[in-house]
């Protein structure tokens, strides 16, 4: 629907090289915050202070890692949407909270809609400039709680530093900025649910720059435009991090992710998440993730819950949707955002399950390896920035020249060595899965050995999902944390599974500052040599602030003739005292 428009055809001799092109062009992603790779905590909603504290707390009550507590719509008082500040009844002194939170090794991201109320002083002071969608009064729209209000114009470069403005005075540096993350929702704009495409136009312009029906898709973006840069124009070094419910071309560059909005919660729902993740990764932006467990909650879930707090009874709607939450948070693992968001039944563990129940020991266990795999993770966000990675990879991706794997879409490669096989079916103890021709594989939990090119029903227990490790894989398990940043990974435990030549490059900064622009950073390269059976760990490269001088490397082994379980508490291997020279082990 535009006047004029530009193609550009991207070139490359693989996905990696095409989505590094889009990248070229729309700008290089940025270097995401450490802890954004952990556990995100949310529900719809946490209604104060007390909540949100307590739920962390609770969180280290059990010694369930978490990073990230967020808070959605609705902390304002109800009638005041757009003035960005809390109700006092509820939220009491927001500093102390925010201390709290971060005290116990949290981090606070917090909900701002482009939405004001017409009578809120930020709507009035957006209006006298004209930067207010008008629409929307004009025909008396009043939303879900029976208020009238619309949304400001993004496109404006002006009304941008406004909107900024008032979420700085109102949140960011009012309280410290000891806010560590925004959840920009609603981000379509989304002015009047359920509207056909053609008001939703009307209701959403014009814009500064023309009719909404040539900028429409674009809003998600210029609104990331104000809080990246309006942040970064602080002068504060903390990296800026946003979560946008819709995205668009660049998204990347203002260090933005996309979920995938309010999605339902049937079995048929996760399936389709599986294929929009591999889906939206291969467009070239690495950041994505979901709803895990489904946001809008079907009636016969929620009438289960209530029966069993009143009576204790768990129904087979209970058992349901037990096996449900248990198999989402087992796939959401292995994707780059593992949050967990939702409608009532509430959506912490505990509240899933009591202890002791396969779906609590199952989601816990999988926190947990999250946790392990965090020196893995965070080199592939550094990766991203640098190399133009992909972490959520379709299996296209890797094994092109495999024509079985042209339309796989519920396994996936998570970065270079991990191949996730959720489970999408209620009741599923069992799944097939496709293992590519150009390499042999091992199971991640077993240790044991398959042969590619062959298709096989391999065990899905309750508690577990099939994955995979390639062959040629080395992988960085960390210490066991309760947050990411909790302690340095001084003893990493390095499994190297053996039958192909294989490299891992391990990036590490200081995990939440812009410092690794000036390159203050570090990496180490491991090199794994088939035929001579040796590990060369290279020598460390660059440097930075509060790096590890010294550290320990347990080379564990993997090979056909040695299948060994996964032990992340101690495993047997070959301990390797590293100072940042290089040294070449014979396995």
């Amino acid at each position: 629907m535009s006047r004029d428009m530009d193609y550009y055809f991207i070139a490359g001799q693989s996905f990696d090289e095409i989505i590094s092109g889009y990248r070229t062009l729309t700008g290089k992603a940025s270097l995401y915050p450490k802890w954004v790779l952990g556990f995100w905590q949310s529900r719809e909603r946490y209604k104060s202070s007390q909540d949100i504290e307590q739920t962390l707390a609770e969180f280290r009550n059990r010694r369930i890692p978490i990073d990230n507590i967020v808070q959605d719509w609705n902390y304002w008082k109800l009638e005041n949407w757009g003035d960005h500040t809390f109700e006092a009844s509820r939220f009491p002194n927001p500093q102390a909270m925010l201390d709290s939170v971060h005290a116990m090794g949290g981090r606070f991201m917090i909900s701002v809609w482009p939405k004001f109320y017409e009578t809120v002083d930020n709507y009035k002071a957006l209006d006298a400039k004209g930067w207010i969608y008008k629409q929307a009064i004009v025909d008396d729209i009043h939303d879900w709680l029976g208020f009238r209000g619309s949304f400001y114009d993004a496109y404006d470069a002006g009304a941008r530093k406004l909107f900024w403005k008032q979420m700085n005075d109102n949140l960011y540096t009012k309280y410290g900025q000891s806010i560590d993350a925004w959840w920009m929702d609603a981000s379509e704009p989304n002015i009047r649910d359920c509207t056909p495409m053609w008001y939703r136009k009307a209701l959403s312009g014009p814009t500064a720059l023309g009719s909404s029906t040539e900028y429409f898709n674009a809003y998600s973006i210029v609104n990331a435009d104000a809080i990246y840069n309006g942040q970064r124009a602080t002068g504060n070094n903390k990296r800026v991090f946003l979560l946008t419910r819709s995205g668009f071309a660049g998204e990347q560059r203002y260090s933005t992710a996309t979920w995938s909005g309010d999605i339902g919660t049937r079995w048929e729902d996760m399936r389709a998440q599986m294929t929009a993740g591999l889906n939206f990764s291969m467009s070239g932006i690495p950041f994505w993730g979901m709803d895990q467990g489904g946001f809008c909650v079907e009636n016969r879930y929620v009438a289960a819950q209530q029966e069993f707090d009143q009576t204790g009874h768990e129904n087979s709607d209970l058992t349901e949707w037990r096996e449900l939450q248990a198999r989402w948070n087992q796939f959401g693992c292995f994707i780059p955002l593992y949050r967990a968001h939702g409608q009532w039944p509430l959506r912490e563990v505990w509240n899933i399950a009591p202890e002791g129940h396969p779906a609590y020991e199952s989601i816990v266990y999988y926190h947990k390896l999250r946790y392990r795999m965090m020196p893995y993770l965070y080199s592939m966000a550094g990766w991203a920035h640098f190399k133009d990675y992909t972490l959520m990879r379709a299996l296209v991706m890797d094994f092109a020249s495999d024509k079985n794997v042209l339309d796989i879409h519920d396994q996936w490669m998570f970065g270079p060595a991990f191949m996730a096989c959720p489970v999408g079916y209620y009741k599923a103890r069992n799944r097939q899965v496709y293992f590519p021709e150009q390499s042999g594989w091992y199971d991640l939990y077993s240790g044991e050995f398959i042969n590619g090119g062959q298709k096989l029903i391999v065990d899905a227990p309750y508690g577990r999902i099939p994955v995979y490790v390639r062959e040629g894989s080395i992988i960085p398990f960390g210490p066991e944390v309760q947050w990411s940043d909790e302690k340095p990974a001084e003893l990493i435990n390095l499994y190297v599974y053996t039958g192909a030549d294989g490299q891992f490059q391990l990036y590490e900064d200081e995990g939440t500052n812009y410092n690794y622009e000036k390159g203050k950073y570090a990496t180490i390269d491991f090199s794994y040599n088939e035929a001579m059976r040796t590990l060369t760990i290279g020598e460390r490269k660059g440097n930075f602030k509060g790096m590890l001088g010294a550290r320990r490397f347990n080379v564990v082994v993997v090979n056909r003739d040695n299948a060994r379980e996964l032990d992340l508490e101690n495993p047997a291997g070959q301990m390797v005292e590293y100072n940042g020279k290089q040294v070449t082990v014979k396995l």
